[in-house]
């Protein structure tokens, strides 16, 4: 496509200069390299130890002033400086001179920059501090010199409260990225240390550039923009971007835009889209229907879900949408019926696992590993799939590339930016018309890469911003990879931004968000009232609030995290009794991994690994119960010491097992991608004599003990199939065959091979005995009946607002615990939800009892006798999945005991 007539000069935005095509060929958009070298620094220090903390101020942690030593700000537009201890500073344009200032921080600034070491705080004079915009645009080296002028000390600085300063309006921009209008087309890039950019276009994805245009510079914001006149859709472009490097000099760095909607194949240039246009739409998709927004969020029952995962291996799927966004709208295959099933059952939410633009599956040319057929405990089967990992088509996607655009690995054809837009809406709109509410799994917390990697977005438009540093400026890794800072203005408004997107145009109905511990809950609180503004409609919110890292405790800002967020209506996923109920910890390995929990057998079922007593059944019941009431900071209960005490006082491993202010801040789950499956985890720790009923048995239990609970109910794609996964600890880049999902019920995949050496190589001599033993692999039986009964679990948790009660004080004056303290049977848990006056509730009285013993028990509660307790209707329908609450749990109405079978969940009503 050519460029319209009247494209060579045209007025730029923000500042009224006019830009032209003059003088600017397109030799570096079409170059090999991402990256060209413009002014080489000769050897430089890169290590930045010293703070800008605002544009006028700056902190050297561990350096102290003096009478005899001064401090200098040595700049240079090249890169040039260079220095050696004892000598004078070279090859700078000049120096600012930095008085020390003793004078108080505003508070503001003393809360953000607490984390940082005590040190010298430097000031620059009125005059000096307004050329600061300029010289964050080359090389900055603070220098502390001897009265003679030789160097003592030297540092490069981090700048990001500087930039968070002068550019505190780019804040306001809603224009980034490219943004098609009546007037032309817009091009708005963030970018206050460039020292100049320029934009290339082209006709398509991988042909050579047509245009290549600059963009003019707005003082105020940092940004950088220009304006094309005409309508330029399904057209493609890149940045260079030529800025300052540390440690390596003036770059030309070739990048895509962060603010991508779309992409070509292996997301190698950026697509210019009207997200409103008809081209980029579904058939039907302005009038669809959407699932009607949650009472409360307590209403959740959430699905988690791989979009491959859920065609990859589904022939009832035509072949070219296996694996594929497509796949959902085959309303006809067996995934998209069983889906339908979870929906007519109670299922409200599927949570799509990364979907946005990642880094490492090839978009094109993926290969398929050739999977040998070996042995049950065999190393073959995981050889072949590591062989080939790197370049397969499977990877669970948590290395963001482009937070805004669809992953073109689940499209039709990646070459093509408007395919993946249009089949990710076709799959949403597939999802509502199910009857189901769509959730994305976002990851903000970090990128796939930093640096000059061809691969890193962000710090190679602005270095040094977007990453989260240490105290010498090197890029924190701790959620393993290139940690972001969202505490940072605009990395905060990117995932606001991106957010804001989702919702807006892909009607995105709730996130959960990775590692979200590691974001401040300021920012989460801001997100929360943009998107539900973006939807129209209140957007559910969960995440990871783990706290670990560097910003662990709040070192650096008040975390979005377990105990940070009571009183956001944020939710956390709780580990308390996800530990409880399955034994041991996330990750555990080698012994660690036989540590029975309260449904596999601790104490009451040992397996000849370890020992435990009846204390630790007793606290693990105690865990239980706790999840049970929506580990509610304040829930009031008698616990196994016999005191009556807060759950805020009930011990997790030194923590409170309490923490939640409300029941919809806490997600309970028992599996999720991580890890090994709840089958696995079984697989591993119950006694190795355990039948296959037995086994399907103790993962309903696990089931049911989560359906009751209060709070946010969350469930693992797969485990009412008693999904395996052949044991792997760790299946991220394990391949389809280690993440085969069989909605057919035929198959659970255990015992397919022992699984990837990268994670779990030193637990094979435990794994391959279990692997190779078929008394634990179910039958198509075992699977059906697990299936059947996790239908029945979320129809019983779907009848009465009881299992989802709204409020801390609902919880509170509503559910009781009976067989509690020091004489309890340890084996049963019994708990009585008043239904009385309450919205929803249907039942009168609603009492659940969950027996993980493998012998029957009976139990008397005294406030029963008399009363009139029926099976609930579930249990009592002739297509019940388990007969035995019907066949064999009885209650004596004149003693109030009740009878439960053995390895048993049973739900008690009074109509």
């Amino acid at each position: 496509m050519a460029l319209p007539a009247g494209a060579a000069g045209f007025e730029a935005r923000g500042t009224g200069a006019v830009a032209t095509t003059a003088g600017l060929d397109t030799a570096a958009c079409d170059a090999n390299a991402f990256a060209t070298t413009l002014h080489a620094a000769p050897d430089s220090p890169t290590n930045a130890s010293a703070y800008w903390l605002d544009r006028g101020r700056l902190q050297w942690p561990g350096v102290e002033g003096g009478a005899e030593q001064r401090f200098r700000l040595y700049h240079s537009v090249t890169g040039a400086i260079t220095f050696e201890p004892g000598a004078a500073v070279a090859g700078a344009d000049g120096a600012l001179a930095l008085p020390v200032d003793d004078a108080p921080l505003p508070p503001t600034l003393a809360e953000r920059f607490g984390f940082i070491g005590d040190g010298v705080r430097l000031s620059l004079a009125d005059t000096d501090a307004a050329r600061v915009p300029e010289l964050l645009r080359g090389q900055l080296v603070l220098v502390r010199e001897d009265a003679d002028g030789n160097v003592l000390d030297a540092t490069t600085l981090q700048h990001p409260g500087a930039l968070d300063d002068l550019y505190a309006a780019a804040a306001a921009i809603d224009d980034l990225g490219a943004t098609p209008g009546d007037d032309g087309t817009g091009f708005r890039l963030w970018a206050p240390t460039a020292r100049d950019v320029s934009l290339c276009l082209y006709d398509d994805g991988s042909g050579a550039a047509n245009a290549r245009l600059p963009l003019q510079r707005d003082d105020a914001t940092g940004a950088w923009s220009t304006r094309l006149p005409g309508d330029h859709p399904g057209r493609y472009y890149t940045y260079l971007v030529d800025v300052f490097v540390p440690g390596t000099g003036v770059v030309r760095n070739r990048v895509t835009d962060p603010y991508s909607t779309s992409l070509t194949t292996d997301s190698k240039r950026s697509y210019i889209a009207d997200l409103d246009d008809d081209a980029l739409k579904p058939a039907g998709w302005d009038g669809a229907p959407r699932p009607a927004p949650l009472d409360a969020q307590t209403d959740m029952v959430i699905y988690e879900l791989h979009v491959r995962d859920f065609s990859r291996d589904d022939t009832t799927v035509s072949a070219a949408n296996r694996g594929r966004y497509r796949a959902f709208t085959e309303s006809d295959s067996d995934g998209m019926r069983h889906l339908h099933a979870l929906a007519d059952a109670g299922l409200t939410d599927v949570h799509l696992l990364p979907v946005f633009d990642l880094a490492t599956v090839p978009e094109a040319g993926c290969v398929e590993p050739d999977v040998p057929d070996a042995a049950p405990g065999s190393d073959a089967q995981q050889a072949a799939v590591m062989a080939v990992a790197a370049r397969d088509c499977f990877n669970w996607g948590y290395d963001p590339y482009h937070f805004n655009a669809p992953e073109g690995s689940f499209a039709s054809d990646a070459a093509d930016g408007a395919v993946r837009i249009r089949e990710f809406r076709a799959m949403v709109q597939a999802l509502h018309a199910a009857g189901l509410r769509v959730g994305m799994d976002v990851v903000y917390n970090h990128t796939t890469a930093s640096g000059q990697v061809q691969r890193s977005v962000l710090d190679r438009i602005v270095p040094g911003y977007y990453q989260r540093l240490d105290a010498h400026g090197e890029v924190i890794t701790s959620t393993c990879c290139d940690n972001t800072a969202t505490e940072h203005l605009m990395m905060g408004k990117l995932m606001l931004d991106s957010v804001d997107l989702w919702a807006r145009e892909y009607r995105i109905d709730s996130f959960r968000f990775d590692l979200m511990g590691h974001q401040p809950r300021e920012v989460m609180e801001q997100l929360q009232v943009r998107v539900d503004a973006a939807a129209g409609r209140h957007v559910n919110l969960i995440g990871e609030g783990w706290n670990f890292g560097e910003v662990a405790d709040g070192a650096r800002f008040v975390q979005a995290s377990q105990l940070s967020l009571q009183g956001s209506g944020i939710a956390t996923f709780s580990d308390r009794a996800r530990d409880a109920i399955r034994g041991g910890g996330a990750g555990d390995s080698g012994d660690a991994m036989y540590v029975q929990g309260y449904v596999n057998g601790l104490h009451y079922a040992p397996n000849g690994h370890g020992t435990s007593s009846r204390n630790d059944l007793l606290h693990a019941a105690d865990l239980v119960r706790a999840g049970l009431a929506g580990t509610l900071a304040g829930y009031v209960m008698t616990g196994a010491g016999g005191a009556t005490i807060p759950l805020s006082k009930l011990d997790y491993k030194g923590q409170p097992a309490g923490y939640a202010a409300q029941p919809g801040e806490v997600v309970n789950y028992v599996e999720n991608h991580d890890n090994q499956t709840l089958f696995d985890v079984n697989a591993l720790k119950l006694p190795a004599d355990t039948s296959r009923g037995d086994r399907a048995r103790v993962q309903v239990l696990a089931l049911a003990l989560n359906a009751f609970s209060q709070g946010v109910a969350y469930f693992h794609a797969g485990g009412e199939l008693l999904r395996s996964k052949s044991l792997d600890r760790n299946s991220f880049d394990s391949g389809d065959w280690f993440n085969r999902l069989d909605w057919s019920g035929r198959d659970n995949h255990f015992g397919t091979g022992l699984p990837p050496a990268p994670d779990n190589r030193d637990n094979w001599p435990q794994m391959a005995p279990l692997l190779a033993d078929p008394a634990i692999k179910p039958t198509a039986r075992e699977i059906a009946f697990t299936r059947d009964a996790f239908l029945d679990l979320l129809r019983i948790r779907d009848s009465s607002t009881l299992f989802r009660l709204r409020t801390a004080d609902d919880v509170a004056h509503r559910l009781h615990f009976h067989n509690t303290g020091p004489d309890q049977n340890p084996v049963v848990i019994a708990g009585e939800l008043d239904g009385r006056g309450y919205p929803g509730a249907r039942f009168e009285t609603l009492l659940y009892l969950v027996n993980v013993s493998p012998e029957p028990q009976t139990l008397a509660i005294d406030d029963a006798a008399g009363r009139d307790f029926v099976l609930h209707p579930v249990h009592r329908a002739a297509g019940a999945a388990d007969s035995r609450p019907r066949d064999e749990a009885t209650f004596d109405r004149t003693t109030g005991r009740f009878t439960v079978p053995a390895r048993t969940a049973v739900v008690y009503v009074i109509e």
